[in-house]
């Protein structure tokens, strides 16, 4: 394989949050990223830098054709909204293993914590059993599945898992946008999903994908199937997101409480609550995986500062027009105190 095709990225899923996120870390580093799209010319526009090929996941022929020529597969492609992912998720990632076989290349895969039920819990570690209580969540128990047997039959593997995502790019049906803030709107009140004094784990969507390129950039020293878990920040109390938004927003905002008891009602009706409902456990109780392995590989794992990330945020989903500050420096010692990041 010439050193064109190596650094070359076929990204699946590049308009998505991390699958945009992570063709940006490896643009930046001097990759050339090539981009599957159903619609190439208008993705062109958005996002010119990238090599944009038109083509859909779900036809294998298109997948193999675009993965001609490149060193690595990122799979990052998820049907909007929850729609029909019990029909699309395995046949997209069926075509990108076969592209992969066909051509000998590495599968790159963001994961996250449905894989674990509250056998798990509180602290699953990558070997930790996989029973999850959900259909999304066996959805990605057999995605992994699918690849550690590519992986045993020499196509390798890399699967990132973390907690909840947020940050610029995330999709709106995020925890982060549907339930803490308003899109749109400034922050009036955060309504927080968790309970106090139970820990929540979230990532932020540039740590992640800055830890994914750093991974594929040393992918020949990993294990065929390398599976590695991130930390991200760590809200130890359940409190610590909603007042990191509130002192970002100007310290004005009140916290309440997410209205659980309006989901039962609407999930007849609407896809996300159905699927808020079913994920309801992991705000119950709390789950920290450990990054042990991850450092021990890097060294460290990307961190933004969790002000920073915040604001980033808010400022992306409309919610924050203006750039605002932490109300004092020892606001800031004091969240770092607490563990803030």
């Amino acid at each position: 394989m010439s050193r064109e095709m190596k650094k070359t990225a076929l990204v699946l899923g590049a308009t998505g949050g991390i699958g945009g996120a992570v063709a940006r870390k490896l643009l930046g580093r001097g990759w050339r990223i090539r981009a599957l799209n159903r619609d190439a010319e208008r993705a062109m526009g958005k996002e010119p830098a990238f090599e944009w090929v038109q083509g859909d996941a779900m036809n294998a022929g298109d997948v193999l054709k675009a993965a001609e020529g490149v060193g690595l597969i990122v799979h990052a492609v998820n049907p909007p909204g929850y729609r029909d992912w019990d029909k699309l998720v395995l046949p997209m990632l069926d075509n990108t293993i076969a592209a992969a076989r066909a051509f000998g290349l590495r599968i790159v895969l963001p994961g996250n914590v449905y894989n674990f039920g509250p056998d798990a819990l509180p602290a699953p570690t990558e070997e930790s059993p996989q029973h999850p209580v959900t259909w999304k969540g066996a959805i990605r128990v057999e995605m992994e599945e699918q690849l550690k047997a590519a992986a045993q039959a020499g196509i390798g593997a890399i699967i990132v898992r973390a907690g909840d995502f947020f940050g610029p790019g995330a999709t709106t049906n995020s925890w982060f946008s549907s339930a803490l803030v308003t899109p749109g709107k400034p922050v009036g009140t955060i309504k927080n999903p968790g309970r106090h004094g139970v820990g929540h784990q979230w990532t932020y969507l540039p740590d992640m994908a800055e830890t994914m390129a750093q991974l594929i950039e040393r992918a020949d020293r990993l294990p065929s199937f390398a599976v590695y878990h991130m930390d991200g920040f760590w809200d130890a109390d359940g409190m610590q997101m909603a007042e990191t938004i509130r002192r970002v927003a100007g310290g004005k905002a009140k916290i309440g409480r997410f209205p659980w008891w309006i989901v039962p009602l609407a999930a007849p009706f609407l896809p996300l609550m159905r699927e808020i409902k079913e994920m309801r456990y992991l705000w119950k109780v709390p789950l920290r995986m450990s990054n042990s392995r991850l450092t021990a590989e890097l060294g460290n794992e990307p961190r933004t500062p969790i002000d920073e990330a915040v604001k980033a945020t808010l400022v992306a989903l409309g919610c924050l027009s203006e750039p605002q500050h932490p109300q004092t420096a020892a606001a800031v010692i004091g969240h770092s105190l607490q563990g803030g990041r």
